[in-house]
């Protein structure tokens, strides 16, 4: 059965067996509802909240970066908090930026790619107040970094979200990479690109902790649509830069299941299969086009958040769309690998959009919150929520985007993304993609 926007919101569970998200699998007895409670409208216009909670805005596009590089970038998306030492936190964060950015990520010696491509990553260091006291081009050159995820030596791998080659859009170099950066010293790193982690469209990617293998998700929204991957570092959980000595990349079988939006009853379990990419890197065909053999490959529309708990990795498909080539509908599938097993899970299953005013559908970046339930971003119509989702299985709205900069008469709002906490859990960091913000919000967490 699916779950209705409205019904999320009155805190009915999402179908299925969602507490085998999390440790322990289900809950034995229903556990109690832990949301905050309504949203209070916010009257500045920006961050709708529960009562008790309250908001900073750390940054916004087109304020003067405090390094004095430029102005901060544009489209605000993936973001991951680290612990700088002393109460005080480092954030890096994605900018998602095409050749069309009217506020590029600026070059900067010895962190940038490709000088004609407008996207990157930005560093902001705060006290143990939560103050801002530096912002700073960390990654530069890059093209259409959207998600990405942390490491287990504590780097950030940002993902280019593009396949355009050299010679495209003005490009000097090929894209559709990985990047590693390094919040301590991000010339550590510098700017080279993951090749042996394939080129595609990446969205997001999670490390598994005990064996360093990384998996990656492909955000298709085009036949063909995209894959899971592995990738098995040559040398794992090495730190900073090991990515770059190569590895083996896999793409995810799931044998005699072509597409994963045919599945629509959660708790549905199936074997995986891993499959040599035979490019990875795409030098004459994009990967998901390439042949896999008999058996061929096993695809899904718009593969995007993806992170790494409970023994496993969790992996988020947007949506699926039968009008645009998928087999069939969905508004939104949350899955669990099983590596000890080699299994995947449906564990969740969002829709149908009924009410475009209220959270449901569509569901991006994606993370664990201390209570160990789940921070969820949407990325669909209408009002943009962060929703939490408790152990339990409730649903609660966390907050609403509430600066609309749509056209008189025809309201619209900015998708969130990058949403994370801070290392102590005490803070909640998220983004508004536009226009680009940066948010602490604060409060009587669980």
């Amino acid at each position: 059965m699916s779950v209705t926007r409205r019904t999320l919101l009155a805190g009915i569970a999402f179908s299925g067996a969602l507490g085998s998200l999390f440790a322990g699998g289900s809950p034995a007895v229903p556990l109690p509802r832990r949301g905050y409670g309504p949203l209070v409208p916010d009257p500045h216009g920006l961050l709708d909240l529960p009562a008790g909670f309250r908001y900073r805005v750390l940054s916004r596009a087109g304020e003067p970066l405090r390094s004095g590089e430029g102005p901060v970038p544009a489209n605000c998306d993936g973001m991951a908090a680290f612990d700088a030492g002393s109460g005080r936190v480092r954030l890096v964060r994605n900018h998602e930026n095409r050749t069309t950015a009217a506020l590029r990520v600026p070059a900067v010696d010895g962190l940038t790619y490709d000088p004609r491509a407008l996207g990157g990553c930005t560093l902001l260091d705060l006290d143990p107040g939560g103050a801002v006291t530096s912002e700073r081009v960390a990654l530069a050159g890059t093209a259409v970094n959207c998600a990405g995820g942390r490491t287990p030596w504590n780097t950030w791998l940002s993902c280019e979200e593009t396949e355009d080659r050299a010679g495209t859009s003005g490009y000097t170099k090929d894209h559709g990479y990985v990047f590693e950066v390094d919040p301590a010293d991000p010339h550590r790193c510098g700017a080279v690109p993951l090749t042996a982690m394939g080129r595609f469209a990446h969205e997001a990617v999670a490390v598994d902790p005990y064996r360093g293998t990384v998996y990656e998700t492909e955000d298709a929204f085009i036949e063909p649509f995209g894959l899971f991957y592995r990738f098995r570092p040559a040398r794992p959980l090495a730190g900073p830069g090991s990515l770059r000595a190569g590895g083996t990349l896999h793409a995810m079988r799931v044998p005699g299941l072509a597409d994963l939006s045919v599945v629509d009853e959660t708790g549905a379990e199936f074997p995986v299969e891993w499959v040599p990419v035979p490019d990875p890197s795409a030098a004459r065909t994009p990967i998901r086009f390439q042949d896999f053999g008999p058996g061929g490959i096993t695809h899904a529309q718009k593969l995007e958040g993806c992170y790494w708990g409970d023994g496993g990795v969790h992996f988020v498909s947007s949506y699926a769309r039968r009008l645009e080539g998928a087999p069939a509908d969905h508004h939104g599938q949350v899955w669990f690998h099983d590596p000890r097993r080699s299994t995947i899970r449906l564990d969740v299953l969002f829709g149908p959009a009924t009410d475009i005013q209220l959270p449901g559908d569509s569901p991006d970046n994606i993370c664990l919150a201390p209570d160990g339930g789940l921070m969820v971003c949407e990325d669909g119509g209408g009002a943009q929520y962060v929703f939490g989702v408790t152990p339990g299985g409730e649903v609660y709205p966390m907050a609403r985007n509430a600066d609309d900069i749509g056209r008189p008469g025809a309201p619209e709002w900015g998708e969130f993304a990058g949403v994370t906490f801070a290392p102590d859990g005490r803070t909640m960091y998220v983004n508004a993609y536009a226009p680009g913000t940066t948010f602490a919000v604060t409060g009587p967490w669980h």
